[in-house]
């Protein structure tokens, strides 16, 4: 959308005329890094040359939703505000910005438009990522998504499978379907759950790879389970969040799903398909959290036997039920619960990978490792990080966007290394 407006991207924030801020308000942190960036730019000079007599600063996205006006009461220098649901207007607010000054502020409620209505720009040609809903009406007691991002809504199956054919059509090898919670998709189009109609009919484009995140186990049904053991485009990956091992505080996150339920998914996936690479999300220290709740997580997360864990103290979002939930624990003994877990995750990826030690595995050349430029680095089918050196004769840019397959050697706890052998 920029690009149409005749700007074009660089490479540092003091080259830019216009910095747009694009935000999630999911974590504290990301409120606080906002604040401290926004302001920063009050401090770099114009570039030399620029035709604005000052830089044009923007915040979209969730913090824009949420916060709005109140952005730019606490940050006057701030130009444009929107959000999650006008992402649209963002080239009409900006060139009004730069032609009359002021500020200018526009969150909408609702949207009529899909994003991907807009115009978009792949990172690579081999690799799309295709949103098939957005919003959420999960409600977990913790998350403010659902107030941000609006409730579910479903593009149609026919909108999906043609964009993903003109992927196929275009070059595309792997395809990652995207939602806050794609397995209940066209629940508001259909009256049920047809995301096992949307993974057969986008594995009949053709296309090598499929992927798909996120999961939420209450709708992870056994129909989509055994397309696992059937469909060969569907790679052996899936992320699950758990959150927590404590039906008590499952209950308390609005999780609408307990221990019980969540093992016995875990145990029909791996019966369809014994080699599948599990990942998950984990929140420690939610409200009233007690040494025995955090225990049944650790002894779940013991017994699952994850690849990855994405790990989080809990962070405290105004607007949601959570937020008014009181809880005495202190900080320390938190931080001690978080890095015991941590300590006990890489333990288990590091195991996961030794299963792959001296393994062949089929990798999707990404590009060349940020620490080696002799070294190729691409994804499993797993999506393990591999790491391989170049073959002699090759070069990075005829081998980004193909497959290798690479002789694995070496197994750490983040990734893979080994040789080319074809």
């Amino acid at each position: 959308m920029l690009e149409a407006l005749g700007a074009y991207s660089v490479d540092s924030v003091e080259a830019a005329d216009v910095v747009v801020f694009m935000t999630c308000c999911v974590r504290e942190a990301a409120d606080v890094r906002l604040y401290g960036q926004v302001a920063s730019m009050k401090n770099i000079p114009l570039r030399e040359g620029t035709p604005l007599s000052k830089r044009i600063v923007a915040v979209g996205g969730c913090i824009g939703q949420r916060d709005g006006q109140e952005l730019v009461d606490k940050m006057p220098h701030l130009d444009v505000v929107f959000g999650t649901h006008n992402l649209a207007s963002l080239p009409t607010l900006l060139t009004e910005a730069v032609q009359k000054g002021g500020h200018r502020v526009q969150v909408l409620e609702s949207s009529t438009e899909f994003p991907t209505d807009l115009p978009t720009q792949r990172e690579h040609e081999w690799a799309a990522w295709l949103p098939i809903t957005i919003g959420c009406n999960n409600f977990c007691s913790y998350c403010i998504v659902p107030y941000v991002r609006g409730r579910e809504k479903s593009r149609t199956i026919e909108d999906i499978t043609e964009e993903a054919q003109r992927y196929v059509d275009a070059g595309v090898t792997e395809i990652t379907l995207l939602g806050q919670n794609v397995n209940s998709y066209g629940r508001d189009l259909y009256g049920e759950p047809r995301f096992a109609q949307i993974l057969k009919a986008v594995a009949g484009t053709g296309v090598k790879r499929l992927r798909f995140a996120t999961s939420h186990p209450k709708d992870l049904s056994d129909e989509v389970i055994a397309l696992f053991g059937e469909l060969p485009c569907l790679m052996p990956a899936l992320h699950l969040p758990v959150q927590s091992g404590s039906n008590r505080i499952l209950k308390e996150m609005n999780r609408r799903y307990t221990r019980e339920h969540y093992l016995e998914l875990i145990r029909k996936v791996r019966e369809v398909r014994p080699d599948i690479a599990l990942s998950t999300d984990i929140i420690v220290g939610f409200p009233g959290e007690t040494e025995e709740d955090f225990q049944q997580t650790y002894d779940l997360v013991k017994e699952v036997g994850y690849g990855q864990v994405f790990t989080f103290i809990y962070s405290k979002r105004e607007g949601t039920p959570a937020a008014k939930m009181e809880d005495d624990t202190p900080r320390e003994v938190i931080q001690e619960r978080f890095d015991r877990l941590v300590e006990l995750v890489q333990a288990q990826a590091y195991e996961q990978n030794q299963k792959d030690a001296d393994a062949t595995v089929e990798v999707l050349v990404e590009g060349t490792s940020k620490r080696d430029a002799n070294l190729l680095v691409g994804k499993s089918p797993k999506n393990q990080t591999v790491h391989a050196p170049i073959p002699e004769g090759r070069t990075i840019d005829e081998l980004a966007g193909t497959y290798v397959s690479v002789k694995v050697d070496t197994a750490r706890t983040w990734y893979l290394s080994g040789t080319v052998v074809d």
